[in-house]
């Protein structure tokens, strides 16, 4: 017999069965979905707390091994959970992420909270305010579990290079998960966060997250505030949702995006209730496939993931053709900005030292641009951003594979005469960073080797709804986001 409390706060009865059949399923809390942990919180059926428990259970047992975590805000958290629990029995929810228990990549301010980048340089430093993203998450309510790690200031694809040691992937921790949200990607795929906020400038979003096997998210270009933030490049940058399903991506992307007055490249746009795009068919969607570079010397087993993919998307859509893509500026001169932030430390021969020499070496590179060389490029930025519409006229979303290749081995990222910085694997991501449309990688295949692999589906500027709609449709006709890393 269904009751009054199946519900509560405007709940229907189907939604509580549904969230309930999962955690009967689960094996503990930690394996619900954001959608489905709020829906218990919401009907009284878990508590904040006892969410958070279990993944500081999770945490405890796993950090050792994957090394996600800068920092672990335990009391933070339960005195979070606590408070919002009171509000649950005063009758105020403050809506899906109410009780729930998130991460942030270390390079988001934190006010009294260490806040690193993960790099000696600010081993100590600790912010008077929050970042933007930070504050309007705590407003939604969720719970801050802590900080995660990452490639030294964000600049480099591996989460090898870090003062605080590399990140391990979940699948195989002998391996990189990606950057330079690394610890953020790992985090989410151990199931020690619901869901984690990561920086994107070339990659940093969604190669860990194919790295990784979860969703990652970028949207457009100054949807969500990047305030608070260390900077690598503002015309660049972006934050953005790292979580289990695309459903849950939604939502976080939901609590963070909106205008900020003081972000300098913060939009004005009117935000749609970003979860609708989950019950929207993509079927009158068409699907664009540019040729070169993204589909040119795959790794074999991507090669085969991402052609198995594309079988399953064409069939979801009105189907596929090939295109090609408008010419749009690298991105080396572009991180010339990230000088403005560092030149205070470069030049202090004290904190010069403290830089790893693989990312100072790229510092001092990114210095060596003339100013005439960024506004020229600048401008070129800014006539891609202008012609990718042009792109969209004959398609709806582009569909690549997210990275060329697999993850490499630790060992290698950390060798100094081989390591990268992970930059071979930005070739299919950082062109829609200059583009500045919105773009998601969800898990499609694995290697032979068990190695997680991603595809990447972009839409025009402030195209979330369709972007999330096929991400979605993908996921539920695949089964590749239920299969977790065998880690504990």
């Amino acid at each position: 017999m269904v009751t009054r409390r199946f519900f509560i706060g405007g709940l229907t009865a189907a939604a509580v069965i549904s969230a309930s059949r999962a955690m009967a399923q689960a094996s503990d809390l930690t394996e619900l979905s954001i959608a489905d942990a709020s829906t218990l919180i919401r009907a009284r059926r878990i508590s904040p707390v006892e969410l958070l428990r279990a993944y500081l259970a999770r945490i405890e047992l796993l950090e050792p091994k994957v090394n996600a975590y800068i920092t672990v805000t335990d009391d933070l958290a339960l005195k979070q959970a606590r408070d919002l629990e009171r509000e649950l029995d005063a009758g105020r929810w403050r809506g899906p992420m109410h009780g729930i228990p998130i991460a942030l990549k270390d390079n988001m301010d934190t006010a009294g909270i260490l806040t690193t980048a993960a790099s000696a340089v600010l081993a100590n430093r600790v912010p008077d305010e929050d970042a933007e993203c930070y504050r309007r998450l705590t407003e939604a309510g969720a719970v801050l579990l802590g900080k995660l790690n990452l490639h030294e200031f964000a600049y480099g694809g591996t989460s090898a290079i870090t003062h605080f040691k590399p990140v391990h992937n979940p699948w195989n921790l002998d391996h990189i998960p990606g950057g330079s949200s690394g610890g953020s990607a790992a985090a989410v795929s151990a199931r020690m966060c619901a869901a984690a906020l990561g920086t994107d400038t070339l990659a940093s979003i969604r190669m860990p997250s194919a790295y990784c096997g979860i969703v990652g998210l970028k949207a457009s270009h100054g949807l969500a505030s990047i305030r608070g933030i260390v900077p690598l490049c503002e015309a660049l940058d972006h934050v953005g949702p790292m979580t289990r399903t695309v459903g849950d991506a939604a939502l976080v992307l939901q609590a963070i995006a909106g205008y900020d007055a003081k972000d300098p490249v913060s939009i004005r746009a009117e935000l749609p209730a970003f979860a609708s795009a989950l019950n929207k068919s993509p079927a009158d969607l068409r699907l664009g496939l540019p040729q070169s570079p993204y589909y040119e010397r795959l790794d074999s087993d991507v090669d085969k993931a991402v052609k198995s993919a594309l079988d399953v998307l064409t069939n979801l859509t009105s189907g596929a053709r090939e295109m090609t893509l408008p010419p749009h500026p690298n991105f080396p001169v572009l991180l010339a900005e990230s000088i403005g932030y560092h030149k205070q430390f470069m030049t202090d021969p004290e904190k010069r030292g403290l830089y790893d020499p693989v990312t100072l070496a790229r510092l001092d590179a990114a210095a060596e641009f003339s100013a005439a060389d960024y506004v020229n490029t600048h401008r070129e930025l800014l006539l891609a951003r202008k012609s990718i519409a042009n792109a969209f006229k004959d398609v709806d979303l582009i569909v690549t594979p997210t990275t060329p290749g697999l993850p490499e081995q630790i060992e290698n990222a950390i060798n100094p005469a081989e390591a990268s910085g992970g930059e071979p694997a930005l070739r299919n991501t950082f062109a829609f960073n200059i583009y500045g449309i919105p773009t998601i990688s969800v898990p499609c295949g694995f290697s032979r080797s068990g190695l997680p692999i991603g595809i990447q589906i972009s839409g025009p500027h402030l195209g979330e709804i369709p972007v999330l709609a096929l991400a979605h449709a993908y996921e539920q006709a695949t089964e590749w986001h239920t299969r977790q890393p065998k880690i504990g």
